[in-house]
């Protein structure tokens, strides 16, 4: 699974196919998108997207996002919801998030923590992540062995490449590389390269914003579980297609993050070091 390239085509429920391919390792490599053809689409239908990013093992925060979702498509409801990446290292929970987001039908992608505790498990990686692994099991890491890399959807009435969302972990081409909102245009062009799409949403950074770079909207939803922009709040992000503008609009949410819970929650997990993790999610910055 680990080692050769898988592409399996499947059918959603709307008749629309399902492109995965599955990366060729857990490294960071460039791997292809999952994609979504809206072809044959009625022009005039508004699309919502959920999409977070970073849980890092904070299940309770994790709680918090997913009840609001919940509550948000009560108002509209969500065509799809995605989970940019990095799961389960860091926090006290890694086993609890990986089960809860398998109970959803969620679109869920490769991080580049992700992607680590997979060569960990391989024996290509660096130790450090024993708490994170023996939480997970052999499971988990299979599951997380098949992420896939991005998740690129076409909206009601739009044309591909343009028109397109497109989720990624940090950036299209790898794991590693961030998109900041301190980075020149020229900067964020070399990092983006030749990738079209109307919109380009992602984590990785954990520092919320939206910004305009020429044609494409950058939208960074920050994080579930421990943000870095100075604000210890669960953050997470609304994506909705506007047919009548034929652009996508950006929403970052921002819910009061359970942190007493999670103190009580960090010290009773075997977690070492548990008040160095806590130091860390209550600075809420690099």
């Amino acid at each position: 699974m680990l080692h050769a390239s898988v592409s399996v085509v499947a059918e959603r429920a709307d008749g629309h196919a399902i492109i995965a391919d599955r990366p060729p390792s857990a490294g960071g490599r460039r791997q292809r998108a999952t994609q979504t053809d809206a072809a044959g689409r009625h022009q005039g239908v508004t699309m919502r997207l959920a999409v977070m990013s970073d849980i890092h093992g904070f299940s309770l925060a994790l709680e918090r996002v997913l009840a609001d979702v919940a509550a948000q498509a009560e108002v509209a409801p969500f065509a799809e919801t995605i989970v940019a990446g990095d799961l389960c290292e860091v926090g006290p929970a890694p086993a609890a998030v990986l089960d809860r987001l398998q109970t959803f039908d969620f679109t869920v992608l490769l991080g580049n923590t992700d992607r680590d505790l997979v060569d960990v498990a391989l024996g290509a990686g660096e130790s450090g992540a024993d708490f994170a692994l023996d939480q997970i099991g052999a499971p988990g890491v299979a599951y997380l062995a098949e992420l896939p890399f991005s998740r690129r959807i076409t909206p009601p009435g739009g044309s591909s490449p343009d028109d397109d969302l497109l989720a990624v972990h940090a950036n299209p081409h790898d794991l590693e590389r961030k998109l900041t909102p301190e980075m020149s245009d020229r900067e964020l062009r070399e990092t983006i390269g030749d990738t079209r799409a109307a919109v380009i949403v992602f984590g990785h950074h954990h520092v919320a914003y939206r910004r305009e770079l020429d044609e494409m909207l950058l939208v960074d939803v920050s994080a579930v579980g421990n943000p870095k922009d100075g604000d210890l709040r669960c953050k997470y992000g609304i994506l909705t297609w506007s047919p009548e503008a034929r652009r996508w609009e950006a929403e970052i949410r921002r819910l009061p993050y359970p942190l007493a819970e999670t103190e009580v929650q960090v010290r009773a997990s075997g977690l070492p070091d548990p008040e160095r993790t806590l130091r860390k999610l209550r600075r809420a910055s690099y």
